[in-house]
């Protein structure tokens, strides 16, 4: 399977801008099997999301990803700020298939109290596990990285890779670094890390996406403080092959 980490610039509260920024990179990347975004692609991480939000009932957003996806044959990836039509917010993580034409989500769990995410959002309370091109992906998104028990491989949670979409300030790039590592060995499995660079009023990105394999080698990182498209092939097979002979998932705790 194909990945292509798109860790791109995102300008405040201009959806219109970063789409097209978006599908210029994807332009560069052609023939990818998924194109994963950083956390709230389209915004920028709105904390205060009113008037910033996309609307469920008129998601320009998830149009777009929908006609990229169908377009190029591929899935897109990405979270986005959301206003429900019942008024609440939500920091939902959209996979779209555009071979199948399908829509998964997932809905941010550990909103990020530090910087009052919490305040404004409502938090998922269900793991999403995508199946794609013969695996099975984990969405999470940014602060989820930080806490193994929601991430963990089990009985009914089994997936091949951890797809995590953040806006990763640089002055925590140490821990983004380690957990992303630490979150693909203790499951055995590969990890998709996709964050923006940039600034915005409260941090400076360096990005940094990174894939990592399932012994936490990492097999492509993009540089930081540099928006681009890197491109990844995930080989599900010798994962298998890992698994069945180093048998760490069974002896997990439940």
């Amino acid at each position: 399977m194909k990945v292509t980490l798109l860790q791109t610039d995102i300008r405040w509260a201009q959806p219109e801008a970063n789409m097209q920024e978006a599908a210029r990179l994807l332009d560069a990347h052609p023939d990818s099997d998924l194109y994963v975004l950083p956390e709230m692609w389209t915004t920028g991480f709105a904390t205060k999301p009113e008037g910033i939000a996309h609307q469920e009932c008129d998601n320009s957003a998830l149009q777009w990803m929908q006609e990229e996806a169908r377009q190029r044959h591929c899935a897109i990836s990405g979270s986005v700020a959301l206003q429900l039509t019942d008024g609440t917010y939500r920091n939902r993580h959209y996979f779209v298939d555009g071979r199948l034409g399908s829509v998964s989500y997932y809905d941010k769990h550990h909103l990020f109290t530090y910087g009052h995410e919490d305040r404004y959002y409502t938090a998922g309370q269900q793991h999403a596990i995508v199946e794609f091109a013969g695996s099975r992906l984990l969405l999470l998104t940014c602060y989820d990285l930080r806490f193994p028990c929601w991430s963990r491989y089990a009985t009914d949670r089994a997936y091949d890779a951890i797809v995590v979409v953040a806006n990763w300030p640089e002055s925590r790039q140490s821990a983004w670094q380690i957990l992303t590592r630490a979150r693909a060995i203790e499951n055995q499995c590969y990890l998709i890390g996709v964050n923006r660079v940039g600034d915005d009023a409260y941090s400076h990105y360096a990005g940094a996406s990174v894939v990592v394999d399932a012994i936490g080698r990492t097999l492509a990182q993009c540089q930081k403080h540099l928006q681009q498209g890197l491109t990844v092939e995930l080989d599900l097979a010798e994962l298998a092959r890992r698994r069945a002979k180093f048998r760490v998932l069974d002896d997990r705790d439940e």
